[in-house]
């Protein structure tokens, strides 16, 4: 399918494969904050007139459409955050701050995103909570064993991504969810690599918390998602608050609004969460079982291109999602990065807010190329005649 008139940025000469970072938007996003800006500009739950009226019929619109996206049982789960970074420094430091004690367990994975550690050393730091980590196999993946073989009486919970940013893996985290469960663990998912690609829903997978981002999704920046449990909801506390998310306070005390008002506090990216509808609007008419496939073949296809260049590592072979980790040999991965940069084509190097990856995987600074289902087979061959290049290449 032929991409090109739905997104404007297709039509700027640029083969983007930096689709873990952000993806693009099209018209019908872009037509959607156009349309906010200039037709009904106004606050939400402020206004006592039609313009908010209809903001925040808007929102609710968009709330519920997330809530049928991931299958979740009720709209009230919905919460809107920034982002995901966000979503998950809220769930850890509203929920589990409040229940986790002095040298209760969390385990984690060396292969996580910064999003998802960075929040619970803070923890640790503050609670004295322990972080242990799940030792990955040789290809950087989980295990089912390795978790079970880490788990205690004072395992508290499991927070995983669904799809890593860098290796690209894709977990079982609905047995993952079952063995939490049936030790009386939580489970909290990163969902940011994973709701965009395929069919996530918290019901078959019994997650307690998922988080997600609507950029990484054909939505506007600024946008996150936080789904709890609504049980669980309901012993969460503010992390924030402000206008918006209480009913009354005075001198002493808050009466805090219904949830999900309560973990909403301040002016929210109105246009940003109305267009965020019809960035999933747009991804369901191509269907996410389409979208899956597409990124497969497409994967598939890039593997087989760059395993026939001697000069070129690729680190994980067998990953299920849609991102491909490579090594130039003896050139460092920003260099390619800019030499590839000066060909038109966007790529990420470094260590992709994933830092202690490198104690397990014997690799540091890498090249991630991340696609989504706009790309072509076309711009792969472009991409794959620049990594050809020798001359070039080692001489930029």
């Amino acid at each position: 399918m032929n991409y090109l008139e739905d997104f404007p940025m297709l039509k700027k000469g640029i083969v983007y494969f930096d689709n873990a970072a952000t993806t693009y938007k099209p018209k019908n996003v872009i037509n959607s904050l156009i349309d906010y800006n200039i037709n009904f500009t106004a606050n939400s739950h402020r206004g006592d007139y039609n313009n908010s009226f209809k903001v925040d019929d808007e929102i609710d619109k968009t709330r519920e459409k997330v809530r049928q996206f991931i299958n979740a049982d009720l709209k009230e789960e919905i919460i809107f955050t920034i982002n995901a970074t966000d979503s998950l420094n809220m769930v850890v430091n509203g929920f589990f701050e409040h229940i986790l004690n002095k040298d209760d367990e969390v385990l984690l994975s060396k292969a996580e995103h910064a999003s998802n550690i960075l929040p619970w050393i803070m923890l640790s730091l503050k609670k004295g909570i322990k972080i242990k980590y799940i030792p990955l196999d040789e290809e950087n993946k989980i295990k089912i064993e390795n978790i079970k073989n880490l788990i205690t009486s004072k395992t508290k919970v499991i927070s995983l991504a669904y799809i890593t940013n860098v290796i690209g893996d894709k977990r079982n985290i609905k047995e993952i969810s079952n063995l939490a469960h049936n030790n009386n663990i939580y489970m909290v998912v990163d969902g940011a690599q994973s709701v965009p690609h395929i069919k996530t829903d918290v019901k078959d997978i019994d997650c307690d918390f998922l988080a997600f981002s609507a950029h990484k999704m054909c939505g506007p920046t600024g946008v996150g998602v936080l789904y709890g449990k609504y049980e669980l909801l309901k012993k969460m506390i503010p992390y924030k608050v402000g206008g918006g998310m209480n009913e009354s306070y005075n001198e002493h005390s808050i009466e805090f609004e219904t949830i999900p008002l309560r973990f909403e506090a301040g002016t929210p990216n109105i246009n940003g969460i109305i267009a965020f509808r019809h960035a999933i609007e747009y991804i369901e008419n191509i269907g996410l079982e389409n979208i899956e496939r597409s990124e497969k073949y497409l994967r598939k296809y890039l593997i087989r291109e760059l395993s026939k260049i001697p000069y070129i590592d690729i680190l994980n072979p067998n990953s299920d999602g849609s991102i491909v980790l490579i090594k130039v040999k003896d050139k460092f991965a920003g260099d390619v990065g800019l030499y590839l940069n000066s060909k038109g084509i966007c790529v990420r190097s470094g260590k992709h807010c994933v830092k202690m990856l490198k104690d397990e995987s014997g690799f540091d600074d890498t090249v991630r190329i991340s696609l989504y289902f706009y790309n072509t087979y076309e711009e792969i061959d472009y991409l794959i005649y620049c990594l050809k290049d020798k001359e070039n290449l080692y001489n930029f």
